[in-house]
């Protein structure tokens, strides 16, 4: 995502079924080496359908007022130690390159 954005990522904010699982969400920090962010509210796809059908009939009077809705659930700080991540990921990497073979 850096490489692509062209700048320097401080933290990935997540949504959906898969980031109610604190596991993954402490092995996304760990391996990415940013904080991972979990919101209150998880489905955030629906709910901002939902901001903007408010906005449109004047319930909410402009984003800056919807985002400050947004509230952190918790917040998973990348906490294994490098050469793991290093480790973890060469090991990925070779499983990959079997599945190609």
């Amino acid at each position: 995502m850096q490489a692509d954005a062209g700048i320097a990522i401080a933290e990935l904010r997540v949504d959906g079924g898969a980031a109610r699982n604190d596991f993954l969400m402490q092995f996304q920090a760990d391996m990415l080496g940013v904080p991972v962010v979990r919101p209150r509210v998880t489905e955030t796809t629906a709910l901002g359908a939902a901001y903007l059908a408010g906005m449109a009939v004047g319930f909410w009077k402009d984003a800056q007022e919807i985002d400050e809705q947004w509230q952190i659930e918790r917040r998973f700080d990348p906490a294994m130690e490098r050469p793991q991540v290093q480790s973890l990921r060469g090991m990925w990497s070779r499983a990959v390159g079997r599945t190609k073979e």
